[in-house]
């Protein structure tokens, strides 16, 4: 898949027009200020400091690099010419190469208008179009609006980690889902 390649436009549940496609370098301020936004909001990720320009260019230099080689797919959902949203799929190797590891984020002010959703149900075709049999991704349990979502799409809950993230003095479960494709 090549950079910049738009795959789908659909309208939020907010009117807005939304773009997925895939990601490329002019995405890089976007880029760095979403993750850096999630980081400030203390969203359920697993990143916990800021990231720098320098680091977010290597970030997406490996992004494109992986995407045009094929061992990843990588999305973006944009509207209004900003990046609002970004997911992936990871592709495993060797006895696994048939599983794909899902991550997603969606920036504050565009949740529960249906971009996750549609991103999901994207990543969903798309692994099925590499041949991918598997899906997994994993939640923080208090991320109850993304495992709505994974649910939604068909993901189960297959198994956890307990105690998996110490934050603001709390221990949290991260939740591991699978969807197996057809």
């Amino acid at each position: 898949m090549h950079s910049g390649e738009e795959l789908k436009r659909f309208k939020a549940k907010d009117d807005r027009q939304v773009i997925l496609r895939t990601p490329k370098w002019e995405d890089l301020d976007d880029f760095l200020e979403l993750i850096n936004s999630l980081v400030e909001e203390g969203a359920d990720i697993l990143r916990s400091e800021k990231v720098s320009r320098e680091e977010e260019i290597d970030f997406l230099a490996r992004v494109l690099s992986r995407l045009e080689k094929g061992e990843m797919f990588y999305l973006v959902a944009e509207i209004d010419g900003q990046v609002v949203a970004v997911s992936e799929i990871n592709k495993r190797d060797g006895y696994e190469k048939h599983v794909g590891v899902i991550g997603i984020a969606t920036k504050e002010g565009f949740r529960d208008i249906g971009i996750g959703t549609e991103m999901m149900r994207t990543l969903i075709e798309q692994a099925q179009k590499i041949g991918l049999k598997v899906l997994t991704l994993s939640a923080f349990a208090t991320n109850t609006r993304a495992i709505h979502v994974y649910e939604k799409v068909g993901f189960t809950k297959t198994g956890f980690i307990p105690k998996k993230r110490f934050k603001d003095g709390k221990y949290t479960d991260e939740i591991i889902m699978t969807k197996l494709l057809e």
